[in-house]
């Protein structure tokens, strides 16, 4: 409980500073945020729909970090994830399956994030190329990838414009209401989170995962392979990226342009970060920064700040949670 009274003060506390950098008086500042992300039921779905990707990227990053490795690579994962599913949709777009193919995109879409991660987590298990370094460097190569196919194989037909064909309504994510932005994609991040929790703290392959993380020699001295275990973890941390790029695809743009990503996959390392890694914890940092999203949307149009406030926010954030953290083994430090 004190700890997360310390949680909410301290985020407060980073949104004052925020509006206070950024030129915008406190008071008025909330006001707009809060008007932006919970004013009516635009603004609630404009929260839930931002926080949807950053959730299931940030997923992602949680369940690498909890197996020791660093998966820097969620924009990079989230673009192929995207790509795969757009280019799965082109395929199937003429059998006229839009339920089965909505599923199949998805499925695609994990594939493909998968697969990005697994080229990375290859290199450094069998090769010793730094994980951080190779998923980052995979960002780049992703984003070159979705350029190349909205550019070229995959550019709608008689458009010079570098987009993908735009789907139907029937292919998309069911939505309960045509009128704001919120879909079915939502609550599916939220069972995955849900899932993502019981696996790493209700099973036996979870606990493994975690020892891998806390202690490989352990896990060695059992007779298990930790690179096995890290192998499978990127796999299904570049899953969950891929799905987030997929669902913001089914859900929100309907096509792929050179600007599909709002660089989710970057900030979902800090909203992990502020998560405490932990899938509960991201649920509610994913939400939080959702509706900043959302709030940030508003403030821009009437308070001058400009979309960059929640970038300034995510940065103090992860800086005060560092700074806290450090403060606290300092304390057990002396206590010892």
């Amino acid at each position: 409980m004190k700890t997360l009274v310390v949680a909410v003060l301290g985020l407060l506390g980073i949104l004052v500073i925020g509006l206070i950098v950024t030129g915008v008086a406190p008071a008025t500042g909330f006001k707009l945020l809060l008007e932006g992300a919970f004013s009516d039921q635009f603004a609630v779905s404009q929260s839930l729909v931002r926080a949807t990707p950053l959730l299931l990227a940030g997923l992602g990053v949680t369940v690498a970090w909890k197996a020791g490795v660093f998966n820097i690579g969620g924009e990079g994962q989230l673009l192929i994830g995207a790509v795969f599913g757009a280019s799965t949709a082109q395929l199937l777009f003429k059998l006229g399956i839009p339920l089965v193919g909505t599923v199949l995109v998805l499925v695609s879409s994990v594939l493909g994030g998968a697969i990005w991660a697994g080229v990375a987590a290859w290199l450094s298990i069998k090769r010793g190329v730094n994980l951080v370094i190779s998923t980052i460097l995979l960002n780049f190569i992703g984003l070159q990838l979705l350029l190349f196919g909205v550019d070229g194989p995959l550019r709608r037909k008689g458009q010079s414009a570098p987009m993908t064909e735009q789907l139907p309504d029937s292919w998309m994510l069911w939505k309960p209401s045509r009128q704001t932005d919120l879909h079915v994609g939502v609550l599916l991040a939220i069972l995955v989170a849900v899932a993502i929790g019981v696996f790493l703290f209700r099973t036996r392959s979870g606990y493994l995962v975690r020892a891998t993380g806390a202690n490989p020699r352990f896990v060695r001295a059992n007779r298990i392979n930790p690179s096995a275990i890290q192998l499978r973890v990127m796999l299904l941390s570049g899953g969950l990226c891929g799905l987030a790029g997929g669902i913001q695809f089914l859900g929100i743009n309907g096509q792929l342009t050179p600007s599909f990503s709002q660089q989710y996959g970057f900030l979902a390392i800090p909203v992990a970060l502020v998560g405490g890694l932990h899938p509960l914890g991201v649920t509610v940092s994913s939400f939080f920064f959702g509706a900043l999203f959302a709030g940030t949307s508003n403030l821009s149009r009437f308070g001058g700040s400009g979309s960059y406030f929640v970038y300034i926010v995510q940065g103090l954030a992860v800086f005060g949670l560092l700074g806290y953290r450090f403060v606290k083994d300092r304390q057990v430090e002396f206590a010892q």
